[in-house]
Parts: C-alpha cells; sequence; structure tokens
C-alpha cells in the first residue's frame, strides 16, 4: 500500500476519519461486502454477521429510504464499523447517504457530477471505471483508487493487469462478478487494494434470516485472504 492517499491534492479527514484510515481499513479487509437489503430492521442483524465473521466493513447499495436507515443503523450500532454508501446515482444521494453517516460513496460509472461534487466537500469517493479514459478523468482530479466495475464483463483479471501496467499510480477495487472461486485470483494481482463481496450477503439469505449462515461466508473469505496473505 502507498503510505500517502489523496484526493482532489490534499490529504483531508471527514467526520473523524481521514481518507488513510479508510483506505487502510479497505486494505486490511481485502473484501467489501456489498448490501442489497430490503427492510432496515435487518440492519443489526447483517452488522453482527459481518462483525462476527470478522470483517468490520460494509458497502451499502444507496437506492431507497429502507438502505440509508440500513446506513444509519450500522453506524449507530457498530462504530468500529466503516460503512459506505454505494453505487450513488446522484448528488442527492451523496447527501442522503453522508447524513445517515456514510464515511465514503462509490459511483457505478464515473459520474463528474458526483465525484467533482465530493471533491469539493471532502466526501471520500471511490468513482466506478471500466476504461483507460475513465481512468485519466480520474487522475486528472488527483484521484487514485478506483471501483473496476462491472469488472467480469470488462475483461476481468486481465483487464486489471492491462490497467495496472498502464497506470502506476492507480489502485483498483474490482467489483461485480467477484466470487470465491476468484477472489484469490483479483487480490493475486498489483494494485488490487480489495473486492466487492456481493455474494457474502446473498439478498436471499438476508431476508430469510440466515444470518449464521453468512456468519460462515464471511469467516470462509477471511479465512482463505489470511491464509494467502498471512499478517
Amino acid at each position: 500500500m502507498k503510505e500517502i492517499y489523496r484526493q482532489g491534492g490534499m490529504e483531508f479527514s471527514c467526520e473523524g476519519i481521514n481518507m488513510q484510515d479508510i483506505l487502510r481499513k479497505i486494505d486490511h479487509a481485502k473484501i467489501i461486502p456489498i448490501v442489497n437489503i430490503e427492510t432496515y430492521s435487518d440492519a443489526s442483524a447483517l452488522g453482527n454477521a459481518l462483525m462476527s465473521g470478522g470483517i468490520p466493513l460494509a458497502e451499502v447499495t444507496v437506492r431507497t429510504e429502507e438502505s440509508i436507515r440500513c446506513i444509519k443503523t450500522l453506524k449507530a450500532g457498530f462504530s468500529e464499523m466503516l460503512v459506505g454508501g454505494g453505487g450513488v446515482l446522484s448528488v442527492e444521494d451523496v447527501n442522503r447517504a453522508v447524513d445517515a453517516g456514510a464515511e465514503f460513496i462509490t459511483t457505478l460509472g464515473f459520474n463528474p457530477r458526483i465525484v467533482d461534487y465530493c471533491i469539493e466537500r471532502d466526501i471520500y469517493v471511490i468513482p466506478g471505471i471500466n476504461s483507460p479514459t475513465q481512468v485519466e478523468m480520474g487522475l486528472e482530479r488527483s484521484l487514485s483508487v478506483f471501483r473496476f466495475f462491472p469488472a467480469e464483463a470488462s475483461g476481468g483479471i486481465r483487464m486489471v493487469k492491462a490497467l495496472v501496467a498502464a497506470y502506476r499510480d492507480a489502485m483498483f477495487i474490482p467489483v461485480g462478478g467477484v466470487n470465491r472461486q476468484n477472489l484469490l485470483s483479483y487480490i493475486a494481482c498489483e494494485g488490487v487494494i480489495a473486492c466487492g463481496g456481493s455474494w457474502l450477503l446473498n439478498t436471499e439469505l438476508i431476508s430469510t434470516g440466515a444470518f449464521e449462515e453468512i456468519i460462515v461466508l464471511v469467516s470462509d473469505a477471511v479465512s482463505m485472504i489470511r491464509s494467502y496473505l498471512p499478517e
């Protein structure tokens, strides 16, 4: 990991957590569980499952009022958990997520309006990219970490390696099509800081209350990572 993380040409702090802390937590976990939740009443049990499994980190996809309430519930109940607002599609949703407690924002694609809005307000943003043009748009704004989405559909590991070779100052978080079978192959790529893990939090498991099974999935992923990258 690089020692200095910058956005918009400067280091900054936001709501008591700075950019270095955010990226160190993501780098340590190596997996960002992607939360698509139908009712916020499941948020506490989900938070317990993530903490029990060993990943104090969640990216809540921002789509509905339930997802906003989920962010708020996770931050209220688990102060040590890093919580982000994911796949944000509008400036309005950025504000809703941050007001609820989100400590970072991710986008699906490179939306200049959202990215610039976040930079101007010291909101840490990880923009979605899947092309060299989008990476360069981010580098032009002094960004260094990008969400490679949809990873498998956009060329997978070969594309990640090509981007890393071309842009030595960039780091990537592949999301979309990453699963237990290919996780370590992505993690092994130079320039990959972490991967998005939607398979850990299957919406059916959440809606049926199968949180013990989620703990097993999360614990298994943590064990895989730690065995491959011993601390």
